[in-house]
C-alpha cells in the first residue's frame, strides 16, 4: 500500500492503480507500507531512484544501513514496535531523503508514524518539504523511545524493590523473567539508538540539510539521542546488578539451607555411631546386661549430639 502526503491537505491520497499513478506535486511524503512490486516500481518511475527491498533493508552492513545513489540519501534504522507490551518488536525502516519528498519503506506499523500523522492533521503547515517532515518524523521517533526507555525505568525500579525487601526468595524466579524482559527491551532501545545516530551523522552532510535550522535541528536531535543512549546504558547496568543481586541472594539462601543439613547429619554422626556399636549382636558385650546400660547409651547418644553443635556455635558457624 501506498499513502501519499501533500503540503496543506487534510487526508492522505491512497495509491489505487499503479500502472497509472502520477506524483502530485506538492506530495512531501510517501510512504509505503508492506508494497508489491507494481507499487514500487511506479514510486521508481515517479522519482527516479530504486526501491531497496525487505532482504536489503534487513542488512546489518553500515553500507547497506547509509548511502547515497542517484543523488538521493538512503537510511535505513531499526524502529521498536508494540512498544507498549513487555517485550515490544523492532523492524527496519528506511528513509529516503531527495530533492521533492520524502520516502519511507517498511513492513510493520511503528506508532511514531501514526503520531506524525495525527501531527500533520492537526498543524498543514507543520512540514513543507520532505526534509521538513524527515526531521519532524525523526524528532516524534525519539520521544517514542524516550517514553519506552521511561517506562522501562518504572519497570526496572519497581523490580528492585522487590529483590531488596529483605523478604524470602520465593517468586524471584518470576522477577528474574521480568528482568530478562526489561533487558530485551533495553537492547532494542539501544539498537534503536545506534542507528539513528548514525542516520543522523550522515544526513547532517547532505545538501538538502544546508539550512541553519535544518542543522540545528538534526544537532538537536543527535543530543536527544546520545542523551537517550547514555541513560539507557544506566538501566542496563542497574538491570545486571539487579539480576547478579537476585542470582546471589538466591544462592546464599540455598547455601543456608544446605548448611543447616550438613550441621544435622554431622550432629547424628556421634549418636548413630554409638547406637551402631550397641546394636551389634555379640555375645561378650558387659554393658547389655547392666541396669545401667541403656541409660548410659542414651545420655552418650544425647551428649556426643550436643557436643558438636556448641562447637558449630563457638565458631559462628550457627
Amino acid at each position: 500500500m501506498i499513502r501519499v502526503y501533500c503540503a496543506g491537505r487534510s487526508a492522505c491520497e491512497q495509491l489505487v492503480d499503479p500502472a497509472v499513478w502520477v506524483l502530485p506535486p506538492d506530495a512531501v511524503w510517501i510512504d509505503l507500507i508492506e508494497p508489491t512490486r507494481e507499487e514500487e516500481a511506479a514510486v521508481e518511475r515517479a522519482l527516479g531512484l530504486s526501491v531497496p527491498t525487505r532482504e536489503e533493508m534487513a542488512e546489518l552492513e553500515a553500507s547497506s544501513r547509509v548511502y547515497r545513489e542517484n543523488g538521493a540519501t538512503y537510511a535505513t534504522a531499526d524502529i521498536i514496535i508494540r512498544g507498549d507490551e513487555e517485550i515490544p518488536g523492532i523492524e527496519p525502516v528506511t528513509f529516503v531523503v531527495t530533492d521533492g519528498p520524502l520516502v519511507t519503506i517498511r513492513y510493520a506499523d511503528p506508532k511514531p508514524f501514526a503520531l506524525m500523522i495525527e501531527k500533520l492533521e492537526r498543524d498543514l503547515t507543520r512540514c513543507s518539504t520532505g526534509s521538513d517532515l524527515f526531521l519532524n518524523l525523526m524528532e516524534t521517533i525519539i520521544d517514542r523511545l524516550s517514553d519506552i526507555l521511561s517506562r522501562t525505568v518504572v519497570r526496572v525500579e519497581g523490580i528492585a524493590g522487590h529483590v531488596f525487601s529483605g523478604g524470602k526468595t520465593v517468586g524471584f524466579e518470576k522477577l528474574i523473567t521480568k528482568l530478562g524482559r526489561a533487558q530485551m527491551t533495553n537492547a532494542r532501545i539501544e539498537q534503536s539508538l545506534a542507528g539513528l545516530t548514525r542516520i543522523f551523522a550522515f544526513v547532517g552532510i547532505d545538501e538538502r540539510m544546508d539550512s541553519e535550522e535544518a542543522r540545528a535541528h538534526l544537532r538537536s536531535l543527535t543530543r536527544d539521542a546520545e542523551s537517550l543512549s547514555a541513560h539507557n546504558h544506566t538501566v542496563a547496568a542497574s538491570i545486571n546488578f539487579q539480576l547478579s543481586a537476585a542470582l546471589g541472594l538466591i544462592n546464599i539462601e540455598q547455601s543456608s539451607i544446605i548448611k543447616i543439613f550438613s550441621v544435622a547429619a554431622v550432629a547424628f554422626l556421634p549418636p548413630t555411631l554409638i547406637a551402631s556399636i550397641y546394636g551389634m549382636n555379640f555375645h561378650s558385650m558387659p554393658e547389655l546386661s547392666q541396669p545401667w546400660g541403656y541409660p548410659l547409651a542414651v545420655v552418650g547418644m544425647v551428649v556426643s549430639a550436643i557436643l558438636p553443635l556448641l562447637w558449630f556455635k563457638k565458631k559462628g558457624w550457627l
